[in-house]
Protein backbone atom coordinates (compact mmCIF):
# COMPACT_ATOMS: atom_id res chain seq x y z
CA UNK A 1 0.00 0.00 0.00
CA UNK A 2 1.40 3.41 -0.82
CA UNK A 3 1.49 6.41 1.76
CA UNK A 4 -0.77 8.16 -0.45
CA UNK A 5 -3.80 6.03 -0.05
CA UNK A 6 -3.57 6.07 3.34
CA UNK A 7 -2.99 9.93 3.27
CA UNK A 8 -5.90 10.97 1.09
CA UNK A 9 -7.77 8.78 3.30
CA UNK A 10 -6.91 10.48 6.60
CA UNK A 11 -7.85 13.70 4.37
CA UNK A 12 -11.06 12.66 2.88
CA UNK A 13 -12.43 11.93 6.86
CA UNK A 14 -11.60 15.45 7.32
CA UNK A 15 -13.05 17.25 4.86
CA UNK A 16 -16.31 15.12 5.17
CA UNK A 17 -16.66 15.17 8.88
CA UNK A 18 -15.07 18.12 10.74
CA UNK A 19 -16.86 17.42 14.07
CA UNK A 20 -15.35 14.24 13.98
CA UNK A 21 -11.62 14.12 12.29
CA UNK A 22 -10.48 10.46 13.92
CA UNK A 23 -10.47 7.49 11.33
CA UNK A 24 -10.43 4.05 13.45
CA UNK A 25 -7.96 1.83 12.56
CA UNK A 26 -10.44 -0.98 11.78
CA UNK A 27 -12.10 2.08 9.18
CA UNK A 28 -8.60 2.43 7.52
CA UNK A 29 -8.10 -1.76 7.34
CA UNK A 30 -11.89 -1.95 5.93
CA UNK A 31 -11.40 1.32 3.39
CA UNK A 32 -7.32 0.03 1.84
CA UNK A 33 -8.39 -3.91 2.55
CA UNK A 34 -5.54 -4.23 5.36
CA UNK A 35 -4.50 -6.12 8.26
CA UNK A 36 -4.97 -3.90 11.60
CA UNK A 37 -1.28 -4.36 12.00
CA UNK A 38 -0.46 -3.44 8.26
CA UNK A 39 -2.69 -0.42 9.25
CA UNK A 40 -0.01 0.44 12.20
CA UNK A 41 2.89 0.22 9.73
CA UNK A 42 1.37 2.09 7.42
CA UNK A 43 1.16 4.78 9.74
CA UNK A 44 4.27 4.57 11.06
CA UNK A 45 6.06 5.29 7.65
CA UNK A 46 3.89 8.46 7.04
CA UNK A 47 4.86 9.86 9.94
CA UNK A 48 9.00 8.65 9.23
CA UNK A 49 8.18 10.40 6.02
CA UNK A 50 7.00 13.51 7.89
CA UNK A 51 3.36 13.41 7.91
CA UNK A 52 2.12 14.58 11.76
CA UNK A 53 -0.64 11.92 12.73
CA UNK A 54 -2.17 12.38 15.87
CA UNK A 55 -3.60 9.05 17.78
CA UNK A 56 -6.16 8.44 20.69
CA UNK A 57 -6.85 5.59 21.77
CA UNK A 58 -10.78 4.48 21.27
CA UNK A 59 -10.74 7.44 18.48
CA UNK A 60 -8.44 6.34 16.05
CA UNK A 61 -6.04 8.64 13.79
CA UNK A 62 -6.26 12.03 12.07
CA UNK A 63 -3.60 13.59 10.12
CA UNK A 64 -2.65 16.79 11.87
CA UNK A 65 -0.20 18.59 9.24
CA UNK A 66 1.43 17.21 6.13
CA UNK A 67 3.75 20.58 5.42
CA UNK A 68 7.32 18.83 6.47
CA UNK A 69 6.48 15.38 4.55
CA UNK A 70 9.38 14.57 1.99
CA UNK A 71 8.56 11.23 -0.13
CA UNK A 72 7.48 9.98 -3.20
CA UNK A 73 3.40 10.16 -1.78
CA UNK A 74 4.08 13.98 -0.97
CA UNK A 75 5.69 14.57 -4.38
CA UNK A 76 3.20 12.36 -6.57
CA UNK A 77 0.25 14.63 -4.69
CA UNK A 78 1.37 17.98 -4.94
CA UNK A 79 2.88 18.02 -8.45
CA UNK A 80 1.32 19.65 -11.26
CA UNK A 81 3.09 18.34 -14.10
CA UNK A 82 2.07 17.46 -17.36
CA UNK A 83 4.42 14.50 -17.82
CA UNK A 84 7.62 14.95 -15.81
CA UNK A 85 7.73 12.72 -12.90
CA UNK A 86 4.14 11.77 -13.83
CA UNK A 87 3.49 7.91 -13.93
CA UNK A 88 5.24 6.47 -11.16
CA UNK A 89 8.12 8.45 -12.38
CA UNK A 90 9.02 9.30 -9.32
CA UNK A 91 12.32 7.35 -7.34
CA UNK A 92 12.27 8.37 -4.11
CA UNK A 93 15.35 7.60 -1.53
CA UNK A 94 16.00 8.01 1.82
CA UNK A 95 19.75 8.03 1.20
CA UNK A 96 22.17 7.57 -1.67
CA UNK A 97 25.25 8.59 -2.97
CA UNK A 98 24.40 11.13 -5.72
CA UNK A 99 21.13 10.99 -7.58
CA UNK A 100 22.77 11.59 -10.94
CA UNK A 101 24.23 8.36 -10.33
CA UNK A 102 21.49 6.60 -9.68
CA UNK A 103 20.06 7.99 -12.47
CA UNK A 104 23.09 6.55 -14.31
CA UNK A 105 23.00 2.91 -13.32
CA UNK A 106 19.00 2.80 -13.92
CA UNK A 107 19.78 3.72 -17.61
CA UNK A 108 22.63 0.93 -17.78
CA UNK A 109 20.99 -1.44 -16.23
CA UNK A 110 17.46 -1.07 -18.11
CA UNK A 111 16.70 -2.71 -21.33
CA UNK A 112 16.13 -0.60 -24.69
CA UNK A 113 12.34 -0.65 -24.47
CA UNK A 114 12.65 0.41 -20.32
CA UNK A 115 15.33 3.35 -21.41
CA UNK A 116 12.78 4.96 -23.22
CA UNK A 117 10.18 4.85 -20.34
CA UNK A 118 12.41 6.68 -18.40
CA UNK A 119 12.74 9.79 -19.14
CA UNK A 120 10.93 12.24 -17.87
CA UNK A 121 11.88 10.30 -14.79
CA UNK A 122 13.03 12.10 -10.95
CA UNK A 123 15.43 10.93 -8.92
CA UNK A 124 15.07 12.21 -5.33
CA UNK A 125 17.07 11.67 -1.96
CA UNK A 126 16.26 13.16 1.60
CA UNK A 127 20.02 12.60 2.23
CA UNK A 128 23.16 12.59 -0.35
CA UNK A 129 26.95 11.53 0.73
CA UNK A 130 28.54 12.39 -2.60
CA UNK A 131 26.64 14.44 -4.80
CA UNK A 132 28.82 16.14 -7.28
CA UNK A 133 29.73 19.74 -8.10
CA UNK A 134 31.63 21.26 -11.17
CA UNK A 135 35.48 20.59 -11.57
CA UNK A 136 34.78 17.46 -9.15
CA UNK A 137 33.42 18.77 -6.07
CA UNK A 138 31.62 17.21 -3.49
CA UNK A 139 28.08 18.27 -2.88
CA UNK A 140 26.49 16.84 0.29
CA UNK A 141 22.68 17.40 1.86
CA UNK A 142 22.22 16.55 5.37
CA UNK A 143 19.35 14.36 6.07
CA UNK A 144 16.15 16.30 6.34
CA UNK A 145 17.08 19.69 5.70
CA UNK A 146 17.97 19.59 1.59
CA UNK A 147 16.63 18.47 -2.01
CA UNK A 148 18.52 16.58 -3.91
CA UNK A 149 17.00 15.72 -7.30
CA UNK A 150 18.37 14.66 -10.82
CA UNK A 151 15.58 14.63 -13.99
CA UNK A 152 16.14 11.97 -16.57
CA UNK A 153 15.97 13.14 -20.25
CA UNK A 154 15.91 11.56 -23.27
CA UNK A 155 16.04 14.90 -25.41
CA UNK A 156 16.55 14.88 -29.62
CA UNK A 157 19.21 17.45 -29.53
CA UNK A 158 22.26 18.19 -30.60
CA UNK A 159 25.19 17.42 -27.62
CA UNK A 160 26.10 20.97 -28.12
CA UNK A 161 23.07 21.81 -26.81
CA UNK A 162 22.93 19.88 -23.74
CA UNK A 163 24.69 22.81 -21.65
CA UNK A 164 22.24 24.97 -22.37
CA UNK A 165 19.81 22.76 -19.66
CA UNK A 166 21.80 23.95 -17.12
CA UNK A 167 21.02 27.33 -17.89
CA UNK A 168 16.68 25.97 -18.08
CA UNK A 169 16.78 24.03 -14.70
CA UNK A 170 18.75 27.80 -12.96
CA UNK A 171 15.77 30.03 -14.48
CA UNK A 172 13.10 27.07 -13.26
CA UNK A 173 15.20 27.07 -9.74
CA UNK A 174 14.71 31.21 -9.56
CA UNK A 175 11.20 31.02 -10.22
CA UNK A 176 10.36 27.53 -8.44
CA UNK A 177 11.76 29.76 -4.99
CA UNK A 178 10.00 32.74 -5.41
CA UNK A 179 6.69 30.58 -5.81
CA UNK A 180 7.37 28.59 -2.99
CA UNK A 181 9.61 30.98 -0.19
CA UNK A 182 9.20 34.45 -1.52
CA UNK A 183 12.51 34.80 -1.61
CA UNK A 184 14.42 36.26 -4.93
CA UNK A 185 17.73 34.97 -5.61
CA UNK A 186 19.83 35.52 -8.83
CA UNK A 187 21.86 33.20 -10.74
CA UNK A 188 25.66 33.07 -11.24
CA UNK A 189 26.22 31.74 -14.85
CA UNK A 190 26.55 28.99 -15.70
CA UNK A 191 25.07 26.75 -12.92
CA UNK A 192 24.75 28.55 -9.19
CA UNK A 193 21.33 30.25 -7.43
CA UNK A 194 22.99 32.65 -5.17
CA UNK A 195 21.13 34.95 -2.66
CA UNK A 196 23.02 37.64 -0.73
CA UNK A 197 26.15 36.69 -2.89
CA UNK A 198 25.83 33.40 -1.56
CA UNK A 199 25.55 30.06 -2.75
CA UNK A 200 22.09 28.31 -2.46
CA UNK A 201 21.66 25.71 -5.39
CA UNK A 202 24.06 23.88 -7.04
CA UNK A 203 23.11 22.51 -10.78
CA UNK A 204 24.90 19.82 -12.79
CA UNK A 205 23.61 18.57 -16.08
CA UNK A 206 26.15 15.16 -17.51
CA UNK A 207 25.03 13.74 -20.98
CA UNK A 208 25.38 10.01 -22.60
CA UNK A 209 26.70 9.55 -25.96
CA UNK A 210 25.95 6.24 -27.86
CA UNK A 211 26.89 6.63 -31.98
CA UNK A 212 27.59 10.60 -31.57
CA UNK A 213 23.12 11.12 -30.49
CA UNK A 214 22.45 11.61 -27.05
CA UNK A 215 21.37 8.66 -25.74
CA UNK A 216 20.05 10.71 -22.31
CA UNK A 217 20.54 14.21 -20.33
CA UNK A 218 20.72 14.41 -16.48
CA UNK A 219 20.07 17.74 -15.11
CA UNK A 220 21.53 17.36 -11.15
CA UNK A 221 20.06 19.81 -8.66
CA UNK A 222 21.45 20.18 -5.12
CA UNK A 223 19.45 22.94 -2.70
CA UNK A 224 20.00 24.39 0.69
CA UNK A 225 16.53 24.51 1.98
CA UNK A 226 16.36 23.87 5.83
CA UNK A 227 19.97 23.89 6.67
CA UNK A 228 20.16 25.98 9.44
CA UNK A 229 23.99 26.27 9.98
CA UNK A 230 26.91 25.79 8.26
CA UNK A 231 30.84 25.32 8.92
CA UNK A 232 32.65 28.49 9.23
CA UNK A 233 34.65 28.12 6.02
CA UNK A 234 31.92 26.60 3.51
CA UNK A 235 29.34 29.45 5.17
CA UNK A 236 31.43 32.27 4.02
CA UNK A 237 30.28 31.76 0.72
CA UNK A 238 26.89 29.27 1.30
CA UNK A 239 23.52 29.84 2.71
CA UNK A 240 19.80 28.32 3.10
CA UNK A 241 16.46 29.38 2.12
CA UNK A 242 16.06 28.79 5.88
CA UNK A 243 18.62 31.06 6.70
CA UNK A 244 17.57 34.02 4.43
CA UNK A 245 14.44 33.65 4.91
CA UNK A 246 14.38 32.95 8.79
CA UNK A 247 11.51 30.21 8.95
CA UNK A 248 11.65 26.68 7.56
CA UNK A 249 10.00 25.74 4.13
CA UNK A 250 8.52 22.58 2.54
CA UNK A 251 10.32 20.79 0.65
CA UNK A 252 7.51 19.15 -1.07
CA UNK A 253 6.60 22.32 -2.55
CA UNK A 254 9.81 23.72 -3.78
CA UNK A 255 10.45 20.91 -6.02
CA UNK A 256 7.20 20.62 -7.17
CA UNK A 257 7.15 24.07 -8.05
CA UNK A 258 10.33 24.23 -9.44
CA UNK A 259 9.31 21.04 -11.69
CA UNK A 260 6.30 22.58 -13.05
CA UNK A 261 8.78 25.80 -14.40
CA UNK A 262 11.58 22.88 -16.09
CA UNK A 263 8.71 21.28 -17.91
CA UNK A 264 7.32 24.41 -19.66
CA UNK A 265 10.70 26.02 -20.41
CA UNK A 266 12.06 22.54 -21.67
CA UNK A 267 9.71 21.95 -23.73
CA UNK A 268 9.55 25.53 -25.07
CA UNK A 269 13.78 25.05 -25.63
CA UNK A 270 12.87 22.13 -27.86
CA UNK A 271 10.47 23.78 -29.97
CA UNK A 272 12.63 26.56 -30.54
CA UNK A 273 16.35 24.50 -30.20
CA UNK A 274 18.29 27.94 -28.28
CA UNK A 275 17.47 30.03 -25.30
CA UNK A 276 16.23 33.16 -27.20
CA UNK A 277 12.85 33.36 -25.54
CA UNK A 278 14.77 33.64 -22.09
CA UNK A 279 17.47 35.93 -22.88
CA UNK A 280 15.34 39.30 -21.30
CA UNK A 281 14.23 37.05 -18.25
CA UNK A 282 17.79 35.23 -18.07
CA UNK A 283 19.81 38.61 -18.43
CA UNK A 284 17.60 40.20 -15.59
CA UNK A 285 18.15 38.06 -12.63
CA UNK A 286 22.14 37.21 -13.96
CA UNK A 287 24.40 38.12 -11.12
CA UNK A 288 27.03 38.07 -13.76
CA UNK A 289 25.64 40.92 -16.28
CA UNK A 290 26.75 44.45 -15.84
CA UNK A 291 29.05 43.32 -13.33
CA UNK A 292 33.04 42.69 -13.38
CA UNK A 293 33.81 39.14 -13.76
CA UNK A 294 37.15 37.11 -13.78
CA UNK A 295 37.08 34.45 -16.38
CA UNK A 296 39.26 31.24 -14.91
CA UNK A 297 40.84 29.86 -18.68
CA UNK A 298 42.71 27.11 -19.39
CA UNK A 299 44.84 29.13 -21.16
CA UNK A 300 44.94 32.07 -18.96
CA UNK A 301 42.97 34.15 -16.65
CA UNK A 302 41.58 37.82 -18.03
CA UNK A 303 39.24 40.31 -16.45
CA UNK A 304 36.42 42.24 -17.99
CA UNK A 305 32.69 43.20 -17.72
CA UNK A 306 29.84 40.76 -18.17
CA UNK A 307 27.15 41.50 -20.85
CA UNK A 308 24.88 38.70 -20.42
CA UNK A 309 24.28 35.69 -22.46
CA UNK A 310 23.37 34.87 -25.72
CA UNK A 311 21.04 32.69 -27.33
CA UNK A 312 23.46 29.61 -26.76
CA UNK A 313 23.54 30.42 -23.30
CA UNK A 314 27.31 31.48 -23.40
CA UNK A 315 28.52 34.37 -21.44
CA UNK A 316 29.59 37.49 -23.25
CA UNK A 317 32.48 38.87 -21.75
CA UNK A 318 33.84 42.60 -22.73
CA UNK A 319 38.03 42.53 -21.94
CA UNK A 320 39.37 45.52 -20.66
CA UNK A 321 41.38 45.65 -24.27
CA UNK A 322 37.88 46.30 -25.81
CA UNK A 323 37.77 42.37 -27.03
CA UNK A 324 34.25 41.01 -26.43
CA UNK A 325 34.53 36.76 -25.99
CA UNK A 326 31.63 34.16 -25.48
CA UNK A 327 32.34 31.92 -22.64
CA UNK A 328 31.16 28.64 -23.64
CA UNK A 329 32.09 26.94 -20.25
CA UNK A 330 34.63 27.61 -17.19
CA UNK A 331 34.97 28.85 -13.76
CA UNK A 332 33.49 32.42 -14.14
CA UNK A 333 34.07 34.81 -10.84
CA UNK A 334 32.19 38.00 -9.98
CA UNK A 335 32.73 41.06 -8.18
CA UNK A 336 30.69 40.59 -4.73
CA UNK A 337 30.34 36.63 -4.95
CA UNK A 338 31.55 33.94 -3.06
CA UNK A 339 34.96 36.26 -1.89
CA UNK A 340 36.00 38.02 -5.30
CA UNK A 341 36.76 41.61 -4.68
Amino acid sequence: MKTADLIELLENKAVRHEDDIFLSGQEIADALSLSRTAVWKAIKRAEKEGYEIESKTGLGYRLVDGKNAFSEASISRALNSRWLGQNDKIVFMDSTDSTNEEAKRRTKAASIDEKERLNGTIFVADYQDSGKGRRGRVWELPPGEGIAMSYLLTPEIKPDMAPMMTLIMALSCVSGIIAATGLKSQIKWPNDIVIGGKKIVGILTEMSLENAYISNVIVGTGINVNVGSFPEEIGKNASSLMIEGRQRYSRTELLCRITESFESRYEAFLERGDLGAFLEEYNSICVNAGNRVKVHDPKGEYEGFAKGINERGELIVEKDGGEVLNVYAGEVSVRGVYGYT
